[in-house]
């Protein structure tokens, strides 16, 4: 469900829209009279621009009732919020226009940008990410739900055991890639250190083994809801996070390595992370700051000293 404030700010813009499109119907000549310009020719053509308006209204009316369901009506009003002040600016340059007529696309236009963006944002979270966080589990209660490829729980598997708990992002990331070629590594510095380690996915179980290649002996657990991921605080990226300047170079020097990048398999907002993990305890944790952050388990295992 959309936070109350999104509902609020569709509201405001349904009402907005309602009573520009009043406005611009009755009095067709008053914004021009203001804004120190001649009254238009064609008054009719004002009051179309003015219906138009208030039919966007009813759109977001109806999206007020479920931002997340309606997002295309957002989307839609956001462009238009985008290219109204685009054909002012080139009116204006053109000399079609005064530049104090640019009043109206403050409250018409400018302010509705951060908002509207806000709330797609959030559409793509809920239609791409697993449960609500309303719905995360205690640590105790999901280790002894989620049971790793071999059939035992990670509360069995984690009882009087260390164990190396590495979440994914989805498998077509270039990171995601670069973690799977260096397994054997990795599994290498765990058992020095006397954990196991094992992986946690986004894929139904089994549908993992494509993209694991010769690897498939590691130790796994199937989370397509993500319950796992949110029980230990990993949530989703924001636009820094995820396509931030770190990831962009990281994520070159990935490619130049020839790590790749693959279709979206799995939820692409989803944060990695590292932890580990003993009696179903945290003993240390490194959740990433962005797509970018790889397990580094050596600093990983000094922290839980």
């Amino acid at each position: 469900m959309a936070p109350r404030w999104m509902v609020r700010v569709l509201v405001a813009a349904a009402v907005y829209n309602f009573a520009f499109g009043i406005w611009a119907v009755l009095w067709p000549g008053q914004w021009f009279a203001i804004s120190g310009m001649a009254p238009p020719l064609y008054p009719d053509i004002w009051r179309t621009v003015g219906m138009i308006v208030g039919v966007y209204g009813i759109g977001y009316a109806i999206a007020a009732s479920n931002p997340f369901r309606h997002w295309p009506v957002i989307f839609v009003g956001l462009l238009g919020k985008f290219f109204g002040p685009l054909g002012f600016v080139t009116a204006v340059l053109g000399g079609t226009l005064p530049l104090r007529a640019g009043w109206l696309l403050l409250a018409n236009d400018l302010v509705w940008w951060v908002p509207f963006t806000l709330i797609l944002w959030g559409a793509v979270q809920a239609h791409l990410g697993g449960v609500p966080a309303r719905g995360k589990e205690g640590l105790a209660q999901a280790a002894a739900a989620h049971r790793l490829n071999t059939g035992e729980t990670l509360a069995e598997a984690s009882r009087g055991q260390l164990v190396a708990l590495v979440f994914l992002r989805h498998f077509g990331c270039t990171f995601t890639r670069q973690i799977l070629r260096g397994l054997q590594e990795l599994e290498a510095q765990a058992s020095a250190h006397g954990a196991r380690l094992v992986l946690v996915h986004m894929l139904k179980d089994g549908r993992e083994t494509n993209y694991l290649g010769s690897e498939r002996q590691v130790a796994r657990i199937a989370d397509p809801f993500c319950r796992l991921y949110h029980a230990f605080g990993l949530g989703k990226g924001g636009p820094f996070a995820l396509f931030g300047p770190r990831v962009w170079v990281l994520g070159a020097l990935s490619l130049i390595k020839g790590c790749g990048v693959g279709h979206l398999a799995g939820d692409g907002l989803q944060m990695p992370g590292v932890f580990l993990l003993k009696d179903s305890q945290v003993l240390a944790a490194q959740r990433a700051r962005s797509a970018a952050d790889l397990p580094d388990l050596a600093a990983l295992f000094r922290a839980s000293c």
